[in-house]
């Protein structure tokens, strides 16, 4: 079950900092395609070409790693300061996408793009946080599970790999394809594409989420679940839409040998099995290593002779088919009776990619957190360590416990340390936030060694050119990566749910639970 967090304000100790003159401001006025900004040295000598953050956590593996950030570093991220707040249309309980130079009526701006709860899709000045677009398919006439709350989203938006289009969840059942410059909506070749027909019990809870794969094909992934308390008749399932023909595949996690859009009983076609909800905020990650797409479910059965997937993770090939009404491959906890009769969902999360050194006997290696506050190690290549779908056990070496403590709802941020390649996660709950080292044994076995932890509890955590970020209710920090030391603060945000900070072109950008946009820069 997705439960909604009563985060506890954070108890940090402030800091205290000078802040010299400002001389870095955002450029949003026609014509303006590149912008002049500070580097870390101070100087103002060079134009640096924009960036974009197309997705959640920047890209199709959801790493939260922005590896072309330039601007804000370590030396001077102290500096940063307030540069505007605005109200959005309602909430936006997910994290912004971002679009530098693009064509709009104002000019050439850089745009913010958000989705928020009432299905809105926002197109902002990234400079000025004034609206250029939007529009709304909202709840309508649909209720919660045919009740009385109207039905909401926590999902993100996606830009399109070529750039023209930006694509937005609905409160009406669909994923919508507006024109990224002036929205105009596309509703040709088969757009707006269906993603559920119970969107009163199913819920587009996961961000948008884009790949190409390796034959240079690029998808659209929308996942869905169910709403707070488990009820309703929704199966968990993910839509793959191919973006060169705009066709579509559905991937079930109960009754996976049916590939189709279920509608609510006793209507057909139907499942009879319920629950198995993908809902982690990135819905769907890609690994190109394997070229394959990899998703986890929430509590749900586990009987893959009756194809039904709850409590797993589970690959499929790039167009989002498997194999023989199976997925391609997966990973089930032998605890899985457990936690799904405890309500331990172990998809809370998404598995996070983890680079591995030379030396490591697993190459395509993958940390997967779950509400039963372990964190688990697995092969993205063999799931399970048996060559196929349906095994249950196979991580690598002992689950090991969160070391903040606390169930896992977000997205954990993977880095590569640039002074000595080491790798690193970082795992954000309710209780605090953890730095994580992989270590590998001169057998070749991977594991995890907690290195810091605090406190402090938070949403999902960003890294910025080796600077780590993570927003809890009522403050957003920054942190030196490797030792947890606070090198920046600001107590001026709302409370935070699902939202999730990003950090681009020397700007970071936060929502919260008050409906407000917040930008911070030099």
């Amino acid at each position: 079950m997705e439960m909604r967090l009563a985060w506890l304000n954070a108890k940090r100790s402030p800091i205290v900092f000078v802040i010299g003159a400002m001389v870095v401001y955002s450029l949003a006025f026609a014509g303006v395609a590149r912008c002049k900004v500070l580097n870390q040295g101070g100087s103002r000598n060079h134009e640096t070409p924009n960036a974009n953050w197309l997705q959640f956590n920047f890209n199709a593996e959801h790493s939260g790693n922005n590896t072309e950030e330039t601007k804000i570093g370590t030396g001077n991220v102290g500096k940063l300061h307030e540069l505007y707040r605005v109200s959005l249309p309602d909430i936006a309980d997910g994290a912004p996408v971002y679009l530098s130079d693009v064509h709009t009526r104002f000019g050439v701006v850089n745009v913010l793009y958000l989705t928020t709860k009432d299905g809105h899709i926002v197109a902002l000045d990234a400079g000025t946080g004034k609206i250029i677009w939007e529009h709304q398919y909202g709840p309508g006439k649909y209720k919660i599970n045919n009740g009385y709350q109207a039905i909401y989203t926590t999902s993100s938006p996606a830009v399109d790999p070529d750039l023209k289009y930006v694509y937005s969840y609905g409160l009406d059942g669909y994923v919508h394809k507006y024109k990224s410059g002036d929205g105009e909506e596309i509703k040709t070749g088969g757009w707006p594409e269906l993603c559920t027909l119970k969107p009163f019990n199913e819920k587009g809870s996961s961000a948008l989420a884009v790949a190409t794969a390796k034959d240079g094909t690029s998808y659209l992934y929308v996942t869905n679940g169910g709403y707070l308390g488990d009820r309703g008749d929704y199966q968990g399932h993910v839509t793959t839409i191919n973006l060169s023909t705009d066709k579509q595949h559905v991937f079930n996690a109960n009754c996976s040998n049916d590939a189709v859009h279920f509608v609510e009983r006793p209507g057909k076609p139907d499942c009879s099995a319920v629950q198995s909800a993908i809902w982690a905020r990135p819905g769907v990650i890609y690994d190109p290593a394997t070229d394959r797409i990899y998703m986890a479910t929430g509590n749900g059965t586990f009987d893959p002779k009756r194809h039904d997937w709850g409590d797993t993770i589970f690959s499929l090939k790039p167009d989002g088919t498997g194999v023989d009404g199976n997925p391609v491959d997966s990973y089930t906890p032998a605890n899985h009776h457990f936690l799904n009769r405890a309500d331990l969902d172990l998809g809370s999360t998404a598995p996070a990619i983890l680079p591995t050194p030379t030396k490591c006997s697993v190459r395509n290696l993958a940390v997967q957190g779950g509400k039963d506050m372990k964190l688990r190690l697995v092969d993205l290549a063999d799931l399970s360590g048996r060559h196929g779908p349906g095994h249950v056990g196979g991580e690598i070496g002992r689950p090991i416990d969160v070391p903040q403590g606390g169930m896992v709802f977000t997205q954990a941020a993977v880095w590569v340390n640039p002074m000595d390649h080491s790798t690193w996660v970082f795992v954000a709950t309710f209780s605090g936030l953890s730095a994580l080292k992989l270590q590998v044994s001169p057998r070749g076995m991977p594991s995890l060694k907690t290195v810091w932890r605090n406190g402090d509890e938070g949403s999902s955590p960003i890294i910025a050119n080796n600077v780590l970020y993570c927003a809890g209710s009522h403050d957003i920090s920054a942190f030196d990566p490797t030792t947890g030391k606070v090198l920046w603060q600001s107590r001026s945000i709302g409370r935070i749910h699902w939202e999730s900070p990003i950090v681009v072109n020397g700007v970071l950008y936060i929502t919260d639970e008050s409906g407000h946009l917040t930008a911070y820069g030099l």
